[in-house]
């Protein structure tokens, strides 16, 4: 409905207009109930933000209780806007991911700049200074008409605003499949720094303090953005344009400032990003946390648009807004402070200890409705979920029926796949050494960033492979914990915490229930194991598009803490005729590999298994070889295996290895199979006491061969497996996503 009633005298909505709002028959029910009368418009608008899945998490919350949340170092965790943990004293890092998928892909520009705004938002509300953003991304292959298009939207969305706002993109990842052809995923992670005794958070406490607006000006962007994000798209979907919200980055930027610059003095009380549902989620969920209620003056509001009806100002999702709580007579300092920064300030309202939020408009009362059922009450669903049947066919797999390739030709097509192609073109776009704290560049397997004062350094790293929670969703998100911490130990760093973004398909569906149910029960494995609590995340459900789900893709990135950055790793060759050690158990099958889908066309078998114990004690050896001055280089295996990972090192440098592995069983398996393993470049003079180091954590180490020359030799006992040059292979390498684009 574009319009709401003239007179505010609402007329009973139906249970019809309820469902075209997301809202089902009980759910509708359910707010009657609540409200003890029949909702009006305003309300019932309300009411469908709030218990949309998108702001509720109503289909996975009960899963999601499994996880570990606390730990020794917690200072919060899920529930506040972002996670935070301590890592210096009374240094804290604040930190988060969030998924801007729907938006992106009906305006891959702006749909990816506001998740990025939407993110900082998230980080600075508490107090912290964003120091480094990072991003992981979905699209479909090149068959997909639309994918160069989007993949170039989403890059630049995401430089322009990072690069304007002024926090440095430091790394992510991006990978191709068709599953992803119409639901590109955009999971924006932002970290900031926060002393614990300048940590805000979001509560409207305090009977009779003031509750006041500021930043951009209210429009029609955005609205039931949230709705929009609960649902799975159709034919119509790229139709949906209107709800796709238009961010400003030197906006966002003064707005930070005047936050900054309010929580250096006493007068806030609580204060909360306008996200998602906008003014709806930042007014109940600050009065439900606290127990209050709130009176809020929506003809007060500032407005960019004539006409805006009080049902548009609850639901609209504008960009760069904040809602404060501040103390009782402090209103014209907040107001003088905000608009020096040239942004709008308006008191809209006040707390109140009744527990219901109070809609008025031109002092007429619209909308009264209770805070914390709509902010923490929302139903709970514990879906069917099972595992589907058609596990069974995929998991059969017998990898004596595939040939043994050209290997040459198979690994340059592995070279070429955008999937591990060079992403050179992508970070090139992103401004990462702004604020000057970038200590590894994109491209390393975790980015790392020093801390202001002292030697500490803070490594990030998001990963997640799709195809592995295909296959198998438990043991794929384990994997996707253990290769993110795997990748900040690379750099010499100890993992310390978690946030996730778990993207999935429908989860009115069993199969696709069973998918969430179970990655969520892996993650929590894993991140017991590896003493990595999770402390923030997100959940984007019903990536879906005319009934094709998504692979399920629970992104994790992980937060480490290196103690003198001197000490750092880098993923790349350092010096010719240096050892190179491979940590794990060599490959044997090609099960699940990147190489079985892109150079046999298929997605099969069983998903390698990981050990957990065994990753802690790999990282303890990296992490004290690190400290030691005694590796080089680390560079973890992932898509292509052993073959690509020992390319990859050599990129940097332009230097190649020549590499003899055992003479045992397939060659294909052991240059391209995948096994949660590690390289290590060591000096010769090093290398025993990096073996030793190995013996006492009972990693399993083997020498395999030396960096040096310009080619990428690899030989399976006396026979050779690979002979290509590094500068062949690195044009091929580094052209495929340039020409994508182009």
């Amino acid at each position: 409905m574009s319009k709401v009633y003239d007179s505010f005298n609402f007329p009973s909505v139906t249970v019809e207009a309820a469902g075209t709002m997301g809202l089902t028959a009980d759910e509708y029910a359910r707010a009657c109930e609540i409200l003890g009368r029949t909702p009006n418009y305003i309300e019932l608008g309300c009411v469908s933000a709030m218990w949309s899945e998108h702001c509720s998490y109503k289909s996975s919350r009960i899963h999601l209780k499994k996880l570990p949340t606390t730990g020794k170092d917690v200072v919060y965790g899920p529930g506040e806007n972002a996670g935070v943990v301590r890592i210096d004293g009374d240094m804290c890092a604040c930190f988060k991911v969030e998924s801007h998928n729907h938006p992106s892909f009906i305006d891959p520009f702006h749909g990816a700049a506001t998740g990025v705004g939407g993110i900082l938002r998230d980080v600075f509300t508490m107090g912290a200074r964003p120091v480094a953003a990072m991003n992981s991304l979905r699209f479909g292959t090149t068959t997909y008409s639309r994918t160069p298009a989007l993949l170039k939207g989403v890059v630049e969305g995401i430089a322009h605003y990072g690069n304007c706002f002024g926090v440095p993109t430091v790394g992510g990842e991006i990978a191709f499949h068709p599953s992803y052809a119409m639901n590109p995923l955009v999971n924006a992670f932002v970290f900031g720094l926060v002393k614990e005794d300048k940590i805000f958070t979001a509560k409207a406490s305090g009977l009779g303090n003031p509750v006041i607006y500021i930043g951009a000006k209210t429009g029609r962007d955005g609205i039931h953005g949230a709705t929009m994000a609960s649902e799975e798209f159709n034919e119509g979907s790229e139709k949906k344009r209107p709800k796709t919200q238009i961010g400003d980055p030197f906006k966002e930027k003064l707005l930070f400032e005047a936050c900054l610059e309010l929580m250096g003095t006493d007068v806030l009380v609580g204060i909360q990003d306008m996200g998602a549902a906008g003014l709806t989620s930042s007014s109940f969920e600050m009065a439900g946390r606290a127990g209050s209620g709130v009176v809020m003056h929506l003809d007060r509001v500032p407005m960019r648009e004539e006409g805006m009806n009080p049902y548009e100002i609850m639901l609209s999702e504008s960009q760069e807004r904040m809602l404060l709580v501040a103390k009782k007579g402090r209103e014209e300092e907040i107001i003088k402070t905000v608009h020096k920064w040239d942004l709008d300030a308006a008191v809209i309202g006040s707390v109140t200890d009744d527990g219901y939020v109070r809609l008025f408009w031109n002092g007429e009362e619209v909308a009264t409705v209770p805070a914390a059922p709509l902010a923490d009450g929302a139903p709970l669903y514990d879906r069917p979920h099972k595992r589907p049947v058609w596990l069974d066919d995929v998991a059969n797999f017998d990898q004596s029926t595939i040939p043994v390739p050209d290997l040459e030709g198979a690994f340059l097509r592995l070279l070429s796949d955008p999937t591990i192609a060079g992403k050179r073109w992508v970070w090139e776009q992103y401004d990462h050494m702004v604020q000057l704290g970038t200590v590894s560049l994109p491209g390393s397997d975790a980015a790392l960033v020093r801390l202001p004062e002292g030697t500490k350094g803070v490594a990030m790293s998001s990963d997640c492979n799709g195809r592995y929670c295909y296959l198998n969703p438990r043991e794929g998100a384990k994997h996707a914990v253990a290769e993110s911490a795997r990748n900040v130990a690379a750099s010499g760093a100890r993992p310390v915490a978690l946030t996730n973004c778990l993207n999935f398909g429908n989860p009115e569906k069993p199969d696709i229930m069973y998918q969430l149910v179970e990655a969520i029960e892996g993650i929590g494995e894993a991140s017991r194991a590896l003493n990595a609590p999770v402390v923030s995340g997100n959940v984007s459900l019903y990536n879906e598009t005319e009934g094709k789900a998504i692979f399920p893709t629970p992104i994790i990135v992980m937060v480490g803490v290196m103690d003198d950055v001197s000490k750092r790793l880098e993923s790349f060759f350092k010096k010719e005729g240096n050892r190179i050690l491979f940590l794990g158990e060599l490959p044997d099958k090609i099960d699940a590999s990147h190489y079985l889908e892109v150079i046999h066309g298929k997605v099969a078998g069983a998903v390698p298994s990981v050990k957990l114990n065994f990753q802690k004690n790999l990282f303890a050896v990296i992490k004290e070889g690190a400290a030691a001055g005694v590796i080089e280089s680390a560079h973890d295996l992932a898509e292509g295996g052993l073959a690509v990972a020992i390319f990859e090192m050599g990129t940097k440098n332009k230097m190649g290895a020549d590499v003899k592995l055992p003479a045992a069983g397939r060659a294909d398996a052991m240059l391209f199979g995948e096994t949660p393993a590690m390289l290590l470049e060591v000096a010769p003079a090093s290398a025993e006491a990096v073996k030793k180091l190995c013996a006492e954590y009972s990693v399993p180490c083997l020498d395999i061969g030396a960096t040096g020359g310009k080619d990428v030799k690899i030989a399976c006992g006396t026979l050779p497996a690979l002979n290509v040059g590094i500068e062949k292979a690195l044009a091929l390498y580094e052209k495929v996503i340039p020409e994508m684009v182009k």
